[in-house]
């Protein structure tokens, strides 16, 4: 819940190598892509190789963001191609470095030199997004 709709996630991510813990939940997660919780979910039912590994399934649920925002990765090890193949939105990790520099951000808003206001969240293990739906009463 920390993104507004139309809003946008960027991760930099200099040691991304892969998406999946294992080499079996990494091709999974080539072969379908983030993408929305009920695409995930009919990937289930009709797909034995996405049956018999749900723990793949729930990272890919996990890592949408339900069409609610952008998720931009800047990778140190993967190709754009690779980040586009799985839904993402790729940006080279130095440019972004340089604009986004973690050694000069702190946790919560930050004024960008050109007025762009970002909120830095320096630990991703926080967890990040939620759907309204999902805290209903």
């Amino acid at each position: 819940m920390a993104i507004d709709d139309g809003g946008e996630l960027i991760v930099l991510a200099p040691g991304l190598r892969e998406f999946g813990e294992d080499k079996t939940i990494d091709g999974l997660i080539r072969k379908y892509g983030y993408v929305t919780t009920p695409e995930v979910l009919r990937f289930v039912e009709t797909s034995d190789d996405l049956m018999n590994n749900l723990s793949a399934a729930a990272h890919l649920i996990h890592g949408s963001s339900e069409n609610r925002f952008s998720i931009t990765y800047c990778p140190g090890n993967l190709t754009r191609e690779e980040i586009k193949s799985v839904n993402f939105n790729y940006e080279d990790l130095g440019n972004m470095l340089r604009r986004y520099n973690p050694g000069t951000l702190h946790d919560g808003y930050n004024i960008m030199e050109d007025g762009e206001e970002i909120f830095f969240i320096s630990n991703p293990a926080l967890g990040l997004w939620a759907c309204k739906e999902r805290f209903a009463n």
